[in-house]
Parts: C-alpha cells; structure tokens; sequence
C-alpha cells in the first residue's frame, strides 16, 4: 500500500518531470576519516582496493584508490576529533569472497558469507567499526 502511495507521489512531484532527475547520480567519492590511516588502509587492501598516498596542496596526507569505479579515500579525524564515526555502513561488490573472507581476522567478521535474497554477501566491519556489507560479483 505504501508503495503505491509513494509512486503516486513521485509520478506526480515536479521532481519526477524535470530531466534533472531522471537518472540516479552514481557515486564517484567516498571518504572515511580514522585515527588509524595506514592499518585502514591494509584493511580495505584486503577487500581489494589498491591506495596511493598523497597530499593535495596543503591539505593533510592521506590514502586515495586507484583505478576504476568508486574513489574510497582515507583521511585522519579532524583536530580535535578523537573518535572516528563508526554510523555509515558500506557496500562493495567483490570478486570472491570466500577467498577474501580468509584474509580477514575474526574479529572484523561480523556474519560468514550466505546466500541471500540479494545474492552471495557477508558483512565486516573495518577497525574504526563501520559494516560493510560485501557481495559476489
């Protein structure tokens, strides 16, 4: 029922006809800030994300991916910011996650890899303790 109220909305919002809107925008930047800059990013190495170290002008140093798709950067907690937040959880599809689920200690691994309504997942959590949900490619 809800579902239909809700289309019934949108079909009939200025949003929906304005061209703008038409296509969901795709995510090209995600950035986390820790503490711990370098065994973060030996973390989401694991996960498969390849990191180059860098600064941009003044700014302080931190770790940006490489290559296609999403860009994940690793930056330290702002100053006088002790705790990094642990509220955003994540997503990523992988390659194989049986075999990356082996490099991972316990302790980040929140649920084994299953078979969902979604397809092959298995949630982890990064040390700062955000989730991260990753599925089968």
């Amino acid at each position: 029922m809800i579902d239909k109220i809700l289309s019934s909305i949108y079909q009939t919002s200025a949003l929906h006809k304005t061209s703008y809107f038409r296509t969901m925008p795709i995510t090209h930047l995600i950035v986390i800030k820790t503490a711990q800059l370098a065994m973060q990013a030996e973390f989401y190495t694991r996960l498969g994300f390849e990191f180059h170290y860098h600064q941009h002008g003044t700014g302080p140093f931190h770790y940006a991916s490489t290559g296609e798709g999403v860009v994940l950067e690793i930056y330290p907690l702002p100053r006088g910011v002790t705790v990094a937040d642990n509220t955003t959880r994540l997503g990523f599809k992988v390659d194989d996650i049986d075999t990356l689920m082996k490099t991972l200690p316990a302790e980040y691994i929140i649920t084994a890899a299953t078979q969902t309504e979604w397809g092959y997942t298995a949630l982890v959590k990064d040390l700062d303790g955000r989730k991260i949900e990753l599925l089968q490619k």
